[in-house]
C-alpha cells in the first residue's frame, strides 16, 4: 500500500493532477509490481510564496512546474529505487509534459508490519499483499 504525497505551486487543473497520479502509478505498478487498485496519491497545492526552491539547483534551473514527490512504501532494494524514479521521471515527461529538472523525488521505507487498511489480505510469511508477485512470478513475495 505505497502512499504518495506530491507537493507543486497552486493553480494546477484536475486533469494534470490525474496525469501525473497515473504517470507515478503506472511506474509504480510496472516496476514494483504493486496491484493495479492499490493507488494511494495525495495533492498538496502550494501557495507559491510557500513553495520555495531556488531558480537553479545543482545547476538546473528549475520552472513553475518544479514538484516535490514523497514515496513511502515497504522497504526495495536500490536498484527497485533506480529503477522506479527513472520510470516516474519518463512517465511524468510523456503523460503530463513534465520535465526531469522539475521532478524532485524521495522514498520513505518503512517495515512491514506498519501499514494496515480493510480488505488487504497479508500473507504471514512475507508480509506482502498476496496479490503481489515478485519477478520471478512467485505471489506474495515482493
Amino acid at each position: 500500500m505505497p502512499l504518495v504525497n506530491v507537493h507543486l505551486r497552486r493553480g494546477t487543473t484536475p486533469e494534470y493532477r490525474h496525469l501525473v497520479s497515473e504517470a507515478i502509478h503506472r511506474a509504480m505498478v510496472d516496476v514494483l509490481k504493486i496491484p493495479e487498485d492499490d493507488q494511494f496519491h495525495v495533492f498538496h497545492e502550494v501557495d507559491p510564496e510557500n513553495f520555495v526552491i531556488q531558480p537553479v539547483v545543482f545547476g538546473l534551473p528549475r520552472g513553475e512546474r518544479a514538484m516535490f514527490i514523497q514515496l513511502a512504501f515497504n522497504q526495495r532494494t536500490a536498484e527497485q529505487k533506480t529503477e522506479l524514479f527513472r520510470a516516474i521521471v519518463a512517465n511524468l515527461r510523456s503523460f503530463a509534459d513534465v520535465g526531469e529538472e522539475d521532478v524532485l523525488l524521495v522514498a520513505f521505507e518503512t517495515a512491514r508490519e506498519n501499514w494496515w487498511a480493510a480488505g488487504r489480505v497479508v500473507n504471514p510469511e512475507t508480509g506482502y499483499d498476496e496479490r503481489m508477485t515478485d519477478l520471478q512470478g512467485t505471489v506474495g513475495s515482493v
